[in-house]
């Protein structure tokens, strides 16, 4: 089983640093000229347990709300049950409303390759099954093209190992899982060893990483 090592994690920001720098003239025109400053946009990925992923999105500068859910699947209102239980085509996801005048689709693309190994078939770790599929699900054509832009550029630059397998699908409906589910990690951290042994190492390390992104308080 492979893992991003900490040396692939660091050169994964260096390159989001250096592209985002690029960028920063390009997109401070852009503000300029829309004037926008509240702008609500949605994202909707799958990278592996909801219950990590929406605590990393949770705390980046930009995103307003993250909900944990099920995306991708032919069941209406699925259960946690169901979905676990591979019957319903779904995958566990998050659903992401962020400001695009602060952060980018393809920063949270950027963000997401980072914070889990997409080169895995239907499983991350121990977590197996095809509802833990990493996937990216585009509201748009502009979603679609970023995504596969950003996918192309890190299977051209090798900082896997392997082939990235994530799904880069149209978004049809979204589902918000069980109550339990939502801000799971920050409700249960001290609660649940899951939380202290899988949650707790991947965050203090994006947090780390990342810390120029982060809000100042969660």
């Amino acid at each position: 089983m492979k893992y991003l090592s900490i040396l692939s994690f660091t050169i994964f920001a260096t390159l989001f640093s250096c592209a985002n720098q690029n960028k920063k003239e390009t997109l401070s025109n852009t503000l300029m000229q829309t004037n926008d400053t509240n702008k609500l946009d949605t994202a909707v990925f799958g990278a592996g347990c909801f219950w990590c992923v929406e605590t990393i999105f949770q705390r980046l500068q930009g995103v307003e709300k993250v909900t944990s859910g099920y995306a991708g699947g032919t069941v209406q209102n699925p259960s946690y049950e169901a979905v676990c239980n591979g019957t319903t085509g779904h995958a566990e996801v998050t659903q992401v409303v962020y400001n695009s005048a602060k952060i980018s689709f393809e920063e949270l693309c950027q963000v997401f390759f980072s914070i889990h190994n997409p080169t895995q078939l239907n499983r991350q770790g121990h977590d197996m099954g095809t509802q833990y599929r990493s996937a990216i699900f585009y509201m748009n054509d502009l979603q679609k093209k970023t995504a596969e832009a950003v996918k192309n550029e890190l299977d051209s630059s090798k900082i896997f190992d392997d082939k990235i397998v994530t799904e880069i699908t149209r978004f049809h409906s979204f589902y918000p899982a069980e109550d339990y589910h939502q801000n799971y990690f920050n409700l249960n951290k001290n609660k649940n060893p899951y939380c202290q042994a899988v949650i707790i190492p991947k965050l203090e390390k994006f947090m780390k990483t990342y810390k120029g992104k982060m809000k100042t308080e969660e």
